[in-house]
C-alpha cells in the first residue's frame, strides 16, 4: 500500500522533508514501520522514544495499518 507519513522535529530533519512517501506492505503494524523505518533511516535508531501517530492518536505497536490512514512520526518532546 502507498502512503504518506507526516514528520516532525528532528524526523523532520532525519527524512528531509515534512513529509514521505512509502511504499508498505499491507497488514503492516506499527511495530513492523518502525522497523521498516529504522532499516532504511538508520538515524531513527537513536531516537528511543519516538512515537507513531495514527489519525491523530498515538498507536500501539500492534496496530495494523490501513493505507486511509493518516500517519505521523512524533519526536521525544523536551521541556519545562
Amino acid at each position: 500500500m502507498k502512503t504518506t507519513i507526516l514528520t516532525f522535529g528532528i524526523a523532520k530533519e532525519i527524512f528531509n522533508g515534512a513529509s514521505k512517501e512509502m511504499n508498505l506492505k499491507d497488514g503492516i503494524t506499527v511495530a513492523e514501520l518502525k522497523n521498516s523505518l529504522e532499516a532504511a533511516y538508520p538515524e531513527m535508531k537513536k531516537l528511543h522514544s519516538y512515537l507513531i501517530a495514527v489519525n491523530n492518536e498515538y498507536a500501539e505497536d500492534d496496530l495494523v495499518l490501513d493505507s486511509a490512514d493518516e500517519i505521523a512520526i512524533i519526536p521525544p518532546v523536551s521541556g519545562g
